[in-house]
């Protein structure tokens, strides 16, 4: 009779740790989705209220703007 594994605790170990790797590689692969998702995807009202945050337009240009945005 035959016990135990044919790849032996070797096998096991190489499998476990390919499985880490695996899923490491595919959870990094994801959140960086997300993250450029959420980089290049932003609504064009929040890309106007983050200019007027940093100073590159006014208020008055921002009201403008954001009524031009609301008419659509």
């Amino acid at each position: 009779m035959y016990y135990g594994t044919p790849m032996g605790w070797g096998g096991f170990v190489v499998m476990a740790l390919g499985m880490v790797v695996f899923w490491s590689v595919l959870l990094t692969v994801v959140v960086l989705l997300v993250r450029r998702r959420d980089e290049h995807g932003g609504s064009a009202l929040r890309i106007l209220e983050d200019r007027l945050a940093r100073g590159e337009i006014d208020t008055d240009e921002f009201d403008r703007v954001r009524k031009a945005l609301r008419s659509r």
